[in-house]
């Protein structure tokens, strides 16, 4: 089984191209989705942020909005609130895999915004990354609720350049035209990789 790290920065496409290998058969996990469900009511990381930023405690779960604007602008409470997260999501990232070997799935995925960041690429066979060009990304975030040209900014000075995870990616699933344009270039990708029958038929694009 590969398995492979699905990446990119913000707005380039990365939940669009995880719903493809979903529809495709394979198992994706999301470190977002994760840490969202450990920061909502009763998650496995509220305690321990909440003892950590109590002024985002709210009714058994974590505002993530007021956490965000606590942490985004202090690198040291970005730090502390990381040292708390990423151990979790690495823990349920192992038994992700494990789990897809058991049912022999040809691919296990696993969508990392800061997948280099956190050396994830160290788990991963092959690594993706989903790229546009910078005015359609900035386009596609700043329409996001509550996004700020300032937060856009904070959140890419956090992430590694987008010419560093190109370089350091395998395979580069461009992400700037049509939602057809994404999913025939991710469908010949994951052909040269021998998971996917080179001659695809309707229902696969």
């Amino acid at each position: 089984m590969l398995v492979l790290g699905l990446t990119g920065s913000i707005g380039m496409g990365k939940s669009t191209v995880a719903d493809m290998l979903r529809e495709l058969g394979f198992p994706v996990f999301s470190s977002d989705a994760f840490i969202h469900k450990a920061l909502d009511r009763d998650g496995k990381a509220v305690p321990t942020v909440a003892s950590l930023f109590p002024e985002t405690y709210r009714d058994g779960a974590i505002d993530r909005v007021l956490l965000g604007a606590l942490v985004f602008s202090d690198p040291e409470k970005l730090q502390r609130l990381e040292g708390v997260l990423h151990p979790l999501v690495r823990k349920a990232e192992t038994a992700f895999i494990q789990e897809a070997r058991k049912k022999n799935a040809r691919a296990a995925v696993l969508e990392i915004p800061l997948l280099f960041e956190t050396k994830a690429e160290t788990m991963c066979d092959f690594v993706l990354c989903v790229s546009a060009p910078l005015r359609i990304q900035r386009a596609r975030v700043l329409r996001r609720r509550n996004m700020t040209e300032k937060k856009l900014q904070a959140i890419r000075a956090r992430q590694r350049p987008e010419s560093e995870k190109k370089r350091r990616s395998d395979i580069i699933i461009p992400t700037g035209g049509s939602v057809a344009q994404t999913r025939h270039a991710l469908f010949a990708k994951l052909a040269s990789l021998g998971l996917v029958d080179p001659r695809p038929t309707k229902r696969d694009l």
